[in-house]
């Protein structure tokens, strides 16, 4: 189980956005907790009405809306009364047993996942932290759920289980073929939420898997100046389709000074990771048979290891920017230090194909020399020839030199004998 835990400023919109994809049969309102009515009679302005409540209580307080949601393995079986014990066991570790929130169970992604709204504001006024400790102790709650409850542990599984990553869950937006603003907003949401990357290059090598991009403009532009951002779909060249999205209308708001604050927190994040895509990095490349960039991309694939070169700077051809699919992390080869460089990357496997060339004189790499010659051949023949002589007169010369040396070595025991 994965769990994302966020503040926010509007519950509002929280809301709105749980009830929409309720209205459009994508979800449905699971559990309403220290709620005055019934689930069934409550009204959307009586859901907002009770937040809204104790966040009259604290105005001073900008972050009053906490937004939860938890995310289960792709084909992992939990019925309602599984989902609603796993939610209300969730709120009571962290802390928020005591506040009113409503759970909702979602249907749009290919693994089960629920989102929860609560306030942030207790009865009392006192604002509850999300934040250090608050997050230590939110992911110790997913874990200890995980082990009691039976269910698959997201630090064990192969590949992520945080909703919208990987191709399963989440499909390339194609202009023309789906709506333009739901498609970038689902996708936007998913990798920001998602992954970690640390420059905006990374981020949008992992939006651009799914053919969006964010762009901040062109440089001295009043959108760059003022550190505006917009997402637009792209196609599989790269090249802007449709109409963009301003980062502020998405939900969760994404924006450039958002994305700057993920960015310092991605990067202490994923140090520990690092050693991790390194380690496979190598285990990949020490048998020295992969020989070509494909060949790299294709065996690192193997390991959930998606291998993106993308245009340089300072005059280089690409670069490569790795995503661990594994942790969710996003490297740039020239901040994995001097050995894992794409320059680097690309000796290692220039030397591995000399070393398979000079192991292999009949045989060779080029797919140019297709015409390879075959046992009957008469150049094979040759060969062959000139290597059996070789081995032979190699054994008559060991053998000749050994007699010799036999030779000397009984005449000086002789002469050793006759002075005694």
């Amino acid at each position: 189980m994965v769990a994302k835990v966020m503040g926010g400023k509007s519950v509002q919109n929280a809301l709105k956005y749980n009830e929409q994809k309720v209205a459009k049969g994508k979800a449905c309102c699971l559990q309403a907790n220290l709620f005055k009515v019934d689930i069934d009679a409550l009204s959307f302005a009586d859901k907002l009405g009770r937040f809204v409540a104790l966040h009259e209580r604290n105005r001073r307080a900008k972050t009053n809306t906490l937004h939860v949601s938890l995310n289960f393995a792709i084909g992992e079986k939990l019925d309602q009364a599984m989902l609603k014990r796993i939610a209300s066991t969730y709120m009571e570790r962290i802390g928020f047993a005591d506040q009113p929130y409503l759970v909702y169970e979602h249907f749009d992604a290919a693994h089960p996942h629920l989102h929860i709204v609560s306030s942030r504001i207790r009865s009392d006024g006192n604002q509850i932290s999300i934040y250090r400790p608050g997050r230590g102790i939110c992911e110790t709650a997913a874990r200890q759920l995980e082990i009691e409850l039976g269910l698959v542990q997201a630090a064990c599984k192969g590949k992520p289980l945080i909703e919208g990553i990987g191709p399963a869950a989440m499909q390339k937006a194609v202009y023309g073929t789906c709506e333009t603003k739901r498609s970038i907003e689902d996708i936007v949401r998913a990798v920001t939420q998602g992954y970690k990357y640390t420059s905006l290059a990374e981020l949008n090598a992992v939006l651009g898997h799914f053919q969006v991009m964010a762009i901040r403009g062109s440089v001295g532009s009043k959108m760059y100046e003022n550190g505006g951002l917009i997402y637009s779909l792209i196609d599989e060249k790269g090249k802007r389709m449709g109409v963009p999205i301003k980062a502020s209308a998405i939900y969760g708001k994404p924006t450039l000074k958002f994305l700057e604050k993920q960015f310092k927190l991605n990067k202490i994040l994923g140090e520990s990771h690092q050693q991790v895509l390194l380690h496979a990095i190598d285990q990949v490349l020490r048998p020295g048979t992969i020989v070509s960039v494909e060949q790299f991309k294709n065996a690192l694939a193997k390991f959930n290891i998606a291998v993106l070169p993308q245009a340089g700077s300072e005059g280089k051809a690409f670069e490569i920017t790795y995503i661990d699919n594994r942790t969710g992390c996003v490297f740039s080869s020239h901040d994995l230090g001097e050995r894992y460089r794409t320059s680097a990357i690309l000796d290692r496997l220039s030397a591995a194909r000399d070393r398979a060339k000079s192991l292999s004189p009949i045989y060779t790499l080029d797919p140019s020399d297709h015409k390879q010659p075959t046992d009957s051949s008469p150049s094979a023949m040759n060969t062959l020839a000139r290597t059996l002589r070789d081995l032979v007169t190699a054994d008559d010369t060991l053998a000749g030199s050994m007699e010799g040396t036999l030779k000397i070595q009984r005449k000086r025991r002789r002469k050793r004998a006759r002075r005694l």
